[in-house]
């Protein structure tokens, strides 16, 4: 019809009007270009690799390694009990063993057929710049790669003194 476009001679509008609401509606569900996105990916970087450095030192039974991921006092809450830790020394009384007796310490206190653990699952479900909670899963394996045990778990990373550390966790572990 005439130059308003109210009946249009072909379809042309309805695929026009299909996209702008397309386009209308992914940029109202997108999330906001944000300054922090940046700094909370450096962070999310900074704690992962706080997770990596725990367990590879565990895998390595470095008791000294695993023990330097924490931020004390070092919350625990497993079977039932919530435990807090002062120092290194309570959290991993293997310490008080001489230096180099502590992988094999380490290795005894450990389910007997363990051979690692690894991370199957880690988001970090809430936080800001100075605290997240990374939901957790990992399993221990036996030498031929298979599951000893799955455990879930909740693990609270602060940014303390610039460093980033496990302040505490709540585990289904024993």
């Amino acid at each position: 019809m005439g130059a308003t476009g109210s009946t249009p001679k072909s379809g042309g509008w309805a695929i026009g009007w299909i996209v702008s609401a397309a386009v209308g509606l992914a940029w109202a569900t997108a999330p906001p270009a944000s300054p922090d996105a940046d700094r909370f990916a450096a962070r999310d970087v900074a704690v992962r690799a706080v997770l990596d450095r725990y367990m590879d030192a565990l895998n390595a039974l470095d008791v000294e390694g695993h023990v330097a991921t924490y931020h004390f006092p070092h919350y625990r809450h497993a079977s039932g009990e919530i435990v807090v830790w002062q120092n290194a020394e309570e959290a991993m009384p293997i310490l008080a063993v001489p230096p180099e007796e502590r992988r094999a310490a380490l290795r005894r206190a450990l389910e007997p057929d363990w051979h690692r653990s690894e991370w199957t699952a880690r988001e970090i479900v809430q936080g800001d710049d100075r605290k997240v909670h990374v939901a957790t899963r990992f399993v221990r394996l036996r030498a031929d790669g298979s599951v000893i045990k799955r455990f879930d778990s909740l693990y609270v990373l602060t940014l303390e003194g610039g460093r980033w550390g496990i302040r505490g966790r709540s585990s289904f572990a024993p």
